[in-house]
């Protein structure tokens, strides 16, 4: 047995039937975190993102400045500041990478 665990097992055998639902619960919340992580992409450390213009995103992208205004609400690195529409560096590189693994 995991030393970590001796002290849930010890409360598991003496606490008073009445208790036993709320170590059930803080056990089922250790499970959880635990399957969390497991199954939860590795956090990779953020770089700093930087917000292209329509000029930067077009020539970083290829695609013309006409493609990029008619299809800014489908396109997911693509955020509006009011009119003006700003494009993440970082997602068009995430973009970019997944279109050509297709």
């Amino acid at each position: 047995m995991r030393p970590e665990l001796e002290q849930a097992i010890q409360a598991a055998r003496t606490l008073p039937a009445e208790d036993l639902p709320g170590l059930i619960g803080a056990l089922e919340e250790v499970k959880a975190t635990a399957l969390v992580r497991l199954t939860a992409p590795a956090l990779q450390p953020q770089a700093q993102d930087s917000w292209l213009d329509i000029g930067e995103a077009s020539q970083l992208t290829s695609m013309s400045r006409s493609y990029l205004y008619r299809h800014a609400d489908s396109l997911p690195f693509v955020r509006h500041e009011g009119r003006a529409l700003r494009f993440s560096a970082i997602g068009i590189q995430q973009y970019l990478s997944g279109k050509r693994r297709r």
